[in-house]
């Protein structure tokens, strides 16, 4: 079988498995999960485009997912005055003047000569700082979350919808519109945190790399979940809008036509609302991810994408033909989590809330992984067929290995401790399902199921 009728037929026997789940399961899961599913898939191709094309191995996929998701919080939800009013816009010259004694301390550090004075200069400057910074930041807190802690006690957003209805469009039109804008932003922001990131830690060989993206993430996370000012912390941000044009429900029960189309086909009107929202967010992800893949495979296959892998493949003799490694993997490090980051406003805005708790990197980072080499490490089309399919599997394989431990435990008596033991490891399957799909691939065919060209 040539190798497009083999990508061909993969691609088919994923679509084959979704539309299996929407006749036995139903439309709504199947069509939730390929939502999900499309999301997973511009994930893996960026983090494809850091580890494929430029051998990065990034761990802190989830940190430059939850600051994509933060994008839709600054952006998509109203400002609040009265936090603004309280003191909140003491809090950026907070931020800002511990921004300034860093730069203050690590010119101190370059330009004075080496001795006691500058390790103590620098040291009176960090200090000093520090003191101004938490003097103006920490009753600026306060006093925002202080206000109405219960729906708010955050900063909100940037107000952009309330700017669109200025320009004469409707609050829904406006707030729908607000989510386009937001998409781009988070991925400018988890750029923004890769550039950072990369500057310091992209030194470091591979696997102190890993650990060091790791630990970012963690970082990033940790302040998400306690900078209640910024995002309302644990107390999570709910009732996010959506994008233009996907319809809310309640909307579509109450459309006079909407409701004529359902009785005309005998269609529950209910169900079928839930259907179509999905069928707008299909639409609109796949129209995303098509945009991106075609971005990532001119990328690849123009001169760029050639040297990248040849730095890939060999950093010194690359070095010694002139090329500036470390500079490249500035830019395919920055550019892979960038696209990360609009996977992350995409999945927040498709939940409709942020939820900072839900970003584990641990769990989801070895998710993305294992769609990222299941697919096809350095392939992108490989990419995102391992993300519609290790997410499929990921959620059918709780239901199936629920059914499967029922079928064997079902003739043991009810007295065994084996029989409630396997019971109670049902919830493991998904993991060991993982492992042994990783295991399989590695073994049988180990550049993934389209390997790289």
């Amino acid at each position: 079988m040539s190798g497009s009728m083999k990508n061909f037929s993969l691609f088919a026997g994923v679509t084959i498995l979704f539309i299996i789940a929407g006749f036995l399961q139903s439309w709504n899961v199947a069509l939730d999960m390929l939502v999900v599913g499309l999301v997973s898939a511009v994930t893996a191709l960026g983090v494809n485009m850091q580890w494929g094309y430029a051998g990065l191995f990034n761990v802190g996929v989830m940190g430059f997912t939850a600051l994509g998701g933060l994008a839709m919080v600054l952006i998509a939800t109203p400002l609040r005055p009265s936090a603004w009013a309280s003191g909140g816009w003491l809090i950026p010259i907070g931020l800002a003047i511990g921004a300034a004694a860093i730069a203050l301390a690590i010119l101190v550090w370059n330009k004075m000569p080496k001795g006691r004075a500058r390790g103590l200069t620098m040291i009176a400057v960090l200090v000093v700082g520090f003191i101004a910074y938490r003097a103006v930041f920490d009753p600026a807190v306060s006093a925002v979350e202080a206000i109405n802690p219960a729906s708010a006690g955050n900063i909100g957003g940037l107000g952009l919808a309330r700017l669109l209805q200025h320009l004469g469009l409707s609050q829904e039109t406006a707030l729908e519109l607000s989510v386009w804008v937001a998409w781009p932003v988070g991925g400018v922001i988890a750029a923004g945190a890769a550039w950072l990131v990369a500057k310091t830690a992209l030194g470091l060989r591979s696997d102190y790399l890993a650990i060091a993206t790791l630990g970012i993430a963690e970082i990033i996370i940790t302040v998400l979940k306690n900078e209640d000012w910024l995002d309302r912390g644990v107390k999570n941000v709910i009732g996010l809008p959506r994008p233009w044009p996907v319809p809310l429900e309640v909307n579509l029960q109450q459309s006079h036509a909407f409701l004529a189309f359902c009785q005309s086909w005998g269609l529950n009107p209910v169900t079928f609302s839930s259907i179509t929202v999905k069928l707008g967010y299909v639409a609109i992800f796949l129209a995303i991810l098509a945009l991106v893949l075609t971005l990532a495979e001119l990328a690849l296959k123009s001169p760029w994408g050639r040297m990248m892998r040849a730095i890939r493949d060999n950093e010194d003799a690359s070095e010694a033909m002139g090329k500036d490694v470390k500079r490249r993997h500035l830019q395919v490090f920055v550019l892979g989590s960038a696209v990360i980051g609009i996977a992350g406003a995409m999945m927040t805005t498709y939940s409709g809330q942020f939820v900072p708790t839900t970003f584990q990197p641990l769990r989801w980072t070895f998710l993305i992984w294992v769609m990222v080499i299941v697919g096809g490490s350095g392939n992108n089309w490989g990419a995102v067929l391992g993300g519609l399919l290790i997410w499929f599997l990921w959620v059918e394989v709780e239901p199936l290995g629920d059914m499967l431990m029922h079928l064997i435990t079902d003739p043991m008596p009810a007295a065994w401790p084996l029989k409630a033991h396997l019971l109670n490891s049902t919830q493991h399957m998904r993991l060991m399902t993982m492992g042994l799909i990783l295991l399989l691939v590695l073994r049988f065919s180990p550049r993934g199921l389209i390997p790289e060209k």
